[in-house]
């Protein structure tokens, strides 16, 4: 609501403001025009702007609008719209797998299908839980792992767990992040 509001204050503020600018070149134009030459002659007076339609003032208005938007605000209008309009959340394909051909298929079909799986290289950690006494020691170590984090944002993220603190990590990191964050007393799992 509050958004609204500014909003609607910024655009009546712009108006205004446009509205007294251009009383005040009208009246000087009036004035130098009178002062300079008795009759002003038609080819010297250049032809009036084309007149912006309804619809092209209501599309900048929603765009000054939109622009003025913080990025939480426009994170909520995108959610808002998509409920409204029905609009439904599409996951990005994978990338596609070469297709190999008829003699290869024909060779893995004859293999054994107890081949070992490959083993994970990446891993996300995952704060599952720490012991009360060590809260302030997790709560240091979440800040310094993610650095755009505030103190009362790292307080907020360990108190609401299980959380993932690192996506996508090398096995070598994710184990040394486990170490530092058992040795502070917090359960951590690598998924």
């Amino acid at each position: 609501m509050a958004s609204r509001c500014s909003s609607y204050l910024r655009s009546l503020s712009r108006t205004a403001a446009s509205q007294v600018s251009s009383r005040i070149a009208t009246s000087s134009r009036r004035l130098a025009t009178a002062a300079t030459t008795p009759s002003p002659k038609t080819d010297d007076v250049p032809p009036p702007p084309p007149a912006a339609t309804s619809k092209d003032v209501t599309l900048n208005r929603i765009v000054d609008d939109i622009s003025g938007l913080t990025l939480l605000q426009a994170a909520d209008l995108v959610s808002l719209l998509k409920t409204r309009l029905n609009i439904q959340e599409i996951a990005m394909p994978a990338a596609a797998v070469p297709v190999a051909g008829a003699g290869a298929a024909a060779q893995a079909a004859d293999e054994p299908a107890a081949e070992k799986p490959q083993e994970k290289t990446v891993f996300n950690v995952k704060l599952e839980s720490f012991e009360a006494a060590s809260k302030p020691k997790v709560i240091r170590e979440v800040k310094a792992m993610i650095p755009n984090l505030t103190l009362i944002d790292a307080k907020k993220l360990v108190e609401s767990l299980p959380q993932t603190l690192k996506e996508n990590l090398p096995k070598e990191e994710a184990e040394k992040l486990q170490k530092a964050f058992e040795a502070l007393g917090a359960v951590v799992k690598l998924d």
